[in-house]
């Protein structure tokens, strides 16, 4: 084989180990049919290559999560792609009961109110705009405190979050 076909291979098999574990948390719900081999488009089938002979036999929600992965997958820019395949790398690299724990966080994330992802995620944004220094000095304030202390300053937060929402 030459290098060029070795190297489209090889991109593909990651981009389908990439999509795989894209299509892990199951994002939508609802049961939609299945879709047929020959309805994907060409680029997707390409991508998809790897589940062409056993595409018939997946469950219409993996088959669905895999065509919007692999939508996804041809959208991003070749720094994207790499960028997700050292995601996978790193994914894999992880002990199984890590993995297990990040899934369970995950979907715990998912269970909470869109309004509380979203404060979250405005907290994340202002921890992320102090100084570096700020940061590493509240991480170890942090980590100096007793479990105890730790869980008084969580239910703490959790009292002030309940007065500013009534």
């Amino acid at each position: 084989m030459n290098g060029k076909r070795t190297g489209s291979m090889a991109a593909r098999w990651w981009a389908s180990i990439v999509l795989v574990c894209m299509s892990l948390p199951a994002l939508a719900q609802t049961s939609r049919p299945t879709i047929d081999w020959t309805a994907l488009s060409a680029e997707q089938q390409t991508v998809l290559s790897r589940f062409e002979q056993t595409w018939a036999d997946l469950p219409a929600e993996r088959q669905n999560n895999l065509a919007r992965g692999a939508e996804r997958w041809l959208a991003m820019s070749p720094d994207e792609r790499s960028a997700a395949q050292q995601r996978f790398r790193n994914w894999q690299s992880l002990a199984p009961e890590r993995r297990a724990r990040i899934l369970e966080r995950y979907r715990a994330w998912r269970e909470l109110p869109e309004s509380d992802r979203q404060r979250m995620r405005e907290n994340f944004q202002r921890f992320r705009d102090l100084s570096p220094e700020r940061r590493q000095e509240l991480r170890e304030r942090f980590q100096r405190l007793t479990p105890e202390q730790r869980q008084r300053l969580r239910d703490q937060v959790r009292s002030r979050r309940q007065r500013d929402r009534n």
